[in-house]
C-alpha cells in the first residue's frame, strides 16, 4: 500500500522514524512528507534512508509532477505522527501553506492522526474544538497518551507508541481493502460486566474490564463489518481505542436488564450477535433508595434476597432469524482444561447457540489481563478452534471459526 506519512514540528518525531520504519518492514512504500519545523527535530538524510524516497517540505519542488497534488492522490492511508497542535489548528481550518497541507487537502485516503503537545495546549479549548472538526469529517486519531512529557511535567499528550500506530493503520487499511472476509456484515458485541445495584452507592458486579469485547469490536471493523457495541461498563482506556473506528457505534448499557432490552433492539438488523460481556446471573430483589448504612443494621449480619435475572442469551437463540449466527461465553473456573471443556459443553447444551468461546478465568487470568486463551466450541460439543495470545489475536482466532461456520449463509 502507499502510505504517506506526515511529520511536523514536535520532539515526538524521533518516534516517527519507528512508525516509518515498522510500515516499510510491513511492506508499505512509505513516503515521509515533514514540515520545516519537524527537520529540526529529524533531518531528511534519516527519512530518505528509511523511506528510500527523496524529501522535500516544499510544494515548489518537482513542480512538473504536481507533487503537492498527487502525493495525496496516489495515497491509500495519510498518516501524521507527530501531529502538534499548530498542525491540527492547520487541517482543521484547511490552511494549506506546505507540502502535507496540500496533501491532506487533495487526499480521498482514511486520514489517522497522532496528536503529540503539552497537557495545557492538548486541553485548550482551541485544541479541543479542532480535534472535534476533525473526527466529524472522519478523521481517525489514536491517543494521545497519558505519560511524561519534554522536561518533568507528565499528562495526556505524550504520542502513542510507534507499534499501536502501526496497527492502526493496518486495521485501516484492511477496511478500506473492502473485500474483507466480514465486509458488509453488520455484528452486535456486548462487551464489559453488567452492574446490579444494591444502593445508590454499592452494586454486585464482576471484574470484567471489556478488552475482550473491544478486540473483537476493532478485529470484526478491521475485516470490514460494520460493529455495534453495548458496552457494560468498560474501562474508559478500552473505549478509547474503538471510539474513533468509523465502523463501530458504541452504546452504553448498566445492568443487564439494559443489556437485553439493548441487544434486543439491535438483534433484527444483525447478522452475528457475540455476548462478550459478563453478565450478572442475579439482581436485588428491592433496591434500596437511600444508601444501607452500618449502624442502621440490626445486626452484624446482613442479608440480601437476590432474584435471577432474564437469561438474555437463550433469549436470543429462542428468537434468531434464519441465518443469524449467536456466539456465547463461557467465562469458567476449572482445575484443568479438560473440566473447562466439560463446563463449557454444559452450557453450550443448555444455551444452544452457534459457537461458544470458553475461557479459564481466576485471580490472575482472564478478567484485567492483556492476554486470553478461547476454546471455540461447536453445536455438538466439537472443538473447532483454539485461539490464544493478546485478547485481538484471541479475538480473530473466534472471528476465523464464525467465518468458517458451515451451513450457513455466506457471511
Amino acid at each position: 500500500m502507499n502510505i504517506v506519512l506526515g511529520v511536523s514540528g514536535g520532539i515526538a518525531a524521533y518516534k516517527a522514524v519507528m512508525v516509518a520504519r515498522l510500515l516499510a518492514e510491513e511492506g508499505h512504500d512509505v513516503h515521509i512528507v515533514p514540515t520545516e519545523d519537524a527537520l529540526h527535530f529529524v533531518g531528511k538524510p534519516t527519512w530518505e534512508a528509511i523511506s528510500r524516497h527523496p524529501v522535500t517540505t516544499s510544494v515548489h519542488e518537482n513542480v512538473a509532477e504536481v507533487r503537492h497534488v498527487a502525493l495525496g492522490q496516489q495515497a491509500d492511508l495519510v498518516i501524521v505522527a507527530p501531529a502538534t497542535a499548530n498542525t491540527l489548528a492547520k487541517m482543521a481550518t484547511g490552511i494549506a501553506d506546505n507540502l502535507l497541507g496540500t496533501t491532506l487537502l487533495a487526499t480521498q485516503a482514511p486520514v489517522l492522526v497522532a496528536p503529540a503537545m503539552h497537557t495545557q495546549m492538548w486541553l485548550h479549548p482551541a485544541t479541543q474544538a479542532n480535534m472535534a472538526t476533525l473526527r466529524s469529517r472522519g478523521v481517525q486519531v489514536i491517543g494521545p497518551d497519558k505519560g511524561r512529557l519534554t522536561g518533568a511535567d507528565s499528562g495526556p499528550g505524550r504520542m502513542s507508541e510507534p507499534a499501536e500506530i502501526v496497527q492502526r493503520a493496518i486495521e485501516l487499511l484492511a477496511a478500506r481493502e473492502a473485500h474483507g472476509d466480514l465486509a458488509g456484515v453488520r455484528i452486535v458485541v456486548s462487551a464489559g460486566g453488567t452492574r446490579e445495584p444494591i444502593d445508590p452507592v454499592r452494586y454486585i458486579g464482576n471484574r470484567s474490564s471489556g478488552r475482550q469485547g473491544g478486540a473483537l469490536a476493532q478485529a470484526a471493523a478491521a475485516r470490514g463489518a460494520t460493529v455495534t457495541v453495548l458496552a457494560a461498563n468498560v474501562e474508559d482506556a478500552v473505549l478509547a481505542e474503538i471510539a474513533d473506528l468509523p465502523a463501530v457505534d458504541i452504546e452504553q448499557v448498566g445492568t443487564a436488564a439494559d443489556l437485553q432490552e439493548a441487544v434486543q433492539r439491535h438483534a433484527d438488523s444483525a447478522d452475528v450477535i457475540v455476548m462478550a460481556a459478563a453478565v450478572a446471573d442475579y439482581r436485588v430483589e428491592s433496591v434500596h433508595d437511600t444508601k444501607l448504612r452500618k449502624e442502621e443494621a440490626s445486626g452484624p449480619v446482613l442479608s440480601l434476597e437476590l432474584v435471577e435475572n432474564p437469561d438474555i442469551l437463550r433469549g436470543l437463540v429462542a428468537a434468531r432469524r434464519p441465518g443469524q449466527i449467536i456466539v456465547g461465553f463461557a467465562a469458567e473456573t476449572a482445575s484443568d482444561e479438560d473440566a473447562l471443556l466439560e463446563l463449557g459443553r454444559s452450557k453450550l447444551a443448555r444455551k444452544g447457540v452457534d459457537l461458544l468461546a470458553v475461557n479459564a478465568v481466576g485471580w490472575t487470568q482472564g478478567f484485567e489481563s492483556t492476554e486470553n486463551t478461547l476454546y471455540v466450541l461447536a453445536a455438538g460439543g466439537e472443538l473447532v478452534a483454539t485461539a490464544s495470545g493478546t485478547k485481538r489475536e484471541a479475538a480473530d482466532g473466534l472471528l476465523d471459526a464464525i467465518a468458517g461456520l458451515p451451513g450457513r449463509q455466506k457471511l
